[in-house]
């Protein structure tokens, strides 16, 4: 059973007034336990205002929505509990640090679940373990941080609630390459340990064809694609026509297909471009 399914799903801004503007509009997707999708589209496509949608944030103008099989508005009492299911880290959430201490930050959410004190240290701890945060830090100010060490701390402070879903906006976003890898290696190493249903919205190419397993594009607030990395990619041009950058690696292919050589247009990692040029060198092709 998939653990997103999102029914005939509008979103209208402005409903009944000339303004009306639909944000995303019949929305249908479902999304397997596990996976992790990266979610692409050109800004104003639709990608932030669909994933509020996945924790109650926003609710539909029609449609429905269920985790795990349920319509999470079908009883408006159970949203509180839908978002500890389904974690939701906004674009530079760092600028959501308010606590006195990194440790308090991070145990917000988990004390919003009424745990034991036991629980929630044990949760801070865990969380700061995944997002690289050493232990010094916790009675730190977060605000004593460097910006990667605050945006690990808020991510961190999503992880302890251990939702089944962790949504992630735009987490790399203003980073350095580092701060960038060092990121992409939390979600993998969570992913990897909690088994967590993960998705993440993103301009970064490269970033999806390295973690995701699916990606879902959204262009003028539908959805276009939704499939596996090697076979929305295969649609590099489409794409592009839409304004999206394919990865780099997926450009270089096609145009040495277009120069006569027999390469998979649907390559997007240098991995797969080695093995795939290696035998045509071994056999003197030029």
């Amino acid at each position: 059973m998939s653990i997103i399914r999102l029914e005939n799903v509008t979103h209208n801004y402005g409903d009944g007034t000339p303004l009306c503007v639909s944000a995303i509009k019949d929305i249908n997707i479902e999304i397997e336990s596990g996976e992790l999708v990266g979610i692409i589209g050109h800004t104003g496509s639709g990608k932030s205002t669909l994933i509020q949608h996945l924790n109650g944030l926003l609710s539909p103008t029609k449609g429905r929505v269920f985790i795990e099989g349920e319509d999470i508005w079908q009883n408006k009492k159970n949203i509180k509990n839908v978002r500890f299911k389904v974690g939701l880290c906004f674009q530079y959430p760092e600028y959501q640090l308010f606590e006195e201490t990194v440790f308090k930050d991070i145990a917000f959410g988990p004390k919003n679940m009424n745990l034991s004190e036991d629980e929630i240290k044990l949760r801070v701890l865990e969380a700061a373990d995944f997002v690289g945060l050493s232990r010094d830090l916790l009675e730190k100010s977060p605000f004593d941080l460097s910006g990667g060490e605050k945006r690990r701390a808020a991510i961190a402070g999503v992880m302890a609630m251990k939702p089944k879903i962790l949504v992630l906006d735009e987490p790399t976003a203003g980073l350095d390459p580092r701060g960038k890898e060092s990121i992409l290696n939390m979600i993998l190493r969570y992913k990897k340990a909690t088994g967590a249903t993960v998705l993440l919205v993103t301009h970064n190419m490269e970033d999806v064809a390295r973690i995701a397993t699916k990606i879902l594009v959204m262009n003028r607030a539908q959805v276009l694609m939704y499939d596996t990395v090697k076979n929305v990619f295969a649609h590099s041009e489409e794409l592009e026509k839409i304004g999206l950058a394919v990865p780099q690696i997926t450009r270089i292919c096609r145009e040495l297909k277009k120069r006569g050589l027999a390469l998979d247009e649907s390559i997007y990692t240098v991995d797969e471009a080695c093995a795939a040029l290696l035998p045509l060198l071994q056999k003197g092709v030029r």
